[in-house]
């Protein structure tokens, strides 16, 4: 059954064709790796699917039901985009991991935010420390978490393991797969090779459109 339908997509912004006439479905709890040249639309398709941008054309359907019939914020709490370059505010990792519950007003569940820190090989004294002073991984780490500590039900991931070594890779793989085996949808876009091996199913943009698709058997 049908969980998450992109149906005939498309993006035009200055009077350039980013994303084409993009269509597929995902069933609920899937894992789809989108991959393909630098430009080819693919970071654009995902931010239109997480309603950081509105199609041109098309529409997009998250359990039968089209985006635009969303209010904006249940939406983006519903699907959660999880930046390439993490994206922190205020002045601790506090700051970030509460903001989740803020907007949802709800108080701050510390001990689910430490779990999770410990999920990712960071202790509980990293609530307190300065975002200023951490290093790209724990960024991302920080960042991947915050989207986590509700869990929304499809995750889109841009990229978020580029430019890290392989300690940090390791670990977030390892929160993608334990957040997958959740029953969580999971879009991701990479260029790593050894997370395209790995991929089950596969498509692949060109110039705004899917050239390729390909699914590998169990």
């Amino acid at each position: 059954m049908t969980f998450l339908k992109i149906d005939q997509v498309s993006f035009v912004t200055h009077e350039k064709v980013i994303v084409d006439q993009v269509s597929f479905d995902l069933e609920k709890g899937a894992f789809l790796t989108l991959t393909g040249p630098s430009g080819s639309g693919k970071s654009t398709l995902l931010k239109l699917v997480a309603s950081l941008l509105t199609p041109t054309n098309g529409d997009i359907y998250l359990e039968n039901q089209a985006q635009s019939d969303y209010q904006l914020n249940l939406y983006r709490q519903e699907v959660s985009y999880c930046f390439q370059q993490p994206v922190l505010f205020g002045q601790t990792v506090r700051d970030n991991l509460s903001f989740p519950f803020t907007i949802r007003k709800k108080n701050f569940d510390r001990n689910r935010a430490i779990a999770l820190l410990q999920q990712v090989a960071l202790p509980e004294t990293f609530l307190d420390k300065q975002i200023t002073s951490l290093s790209g991984g724990e960024k991302q780490r920080v960042a991947l978490i915050r989207n986590l500590l509700f869990l929304p039900k499809v995750l889109l991931l841009d990229e978020v393991t580029v430019g890290l070594d392989g300690e940090n890779k390791n670990i977030i793989h390892q929160l993608i797969q334990t957040v997958h085996k959740k029953g969580i949808t999971i879009l991701q876009i990479t260029h790593d090779n050894s997370e395209i091996a790995q991929a089950k199913r596969i498509l692949t943009m060109a110039g705004g459109v899917l050239v390729e698709q390909s699914t590998k058997c169990e």
